[in-house]
């Protein structure tokens, strides 16, 4: 568990395009077996330390021919930003996917000083 100690918490989301593969005959799309989507995303403002941030699916649009699989998390979050990760595998084949995201954490403020 979290504890947050600052005086000043913030609250960050968004809603974000991963890929649209079925446009251009992307790997999503087309590919098997073991297959991953990345993107870096950046806070609108720095927290005080990385944050928590929850990450789900908002939109996917998938062959119904084939099995739906998905793995959607956050990865190699800090106080800046967090990489949104996006994996399936086997003959899934996914034709978009679109993201939604929120972040809680704390924020410097003007009462917080360091010493040194």
């Amino acid at each position: 568990m979290k504890h947050l100690t600052s005086q000043s918490i913030g609250i960050d989301q968004g809603d974000d395009v991963l890929f649209s593969d079925y446009e251009d005959g992307g790997k999503m799309w087309t590919g098997e077996g073991a297959r991953e989507r990345r993107k870096s995303l950046t806070f609108r403002e720095p927290f005080r330390s990385a944050p928590v941030v929850h990450v789900s699916l908002s939109m996917w649009d998938m062959d119904s021919a084939t099995n739906a699989r998905a793995d959607v998390a956050a990865e190699k979050i800090t106080a800046n930003g967090f990489d949104v990760v996006f994996r399936t595998w086997g003959d899934t084949r996914v034709a978009r996917a679109r993201i939604r995201w929120m972040a809680i954490g704390e924020l410097q403020h003007e009462d917080d000083w360091q010493l040194y």
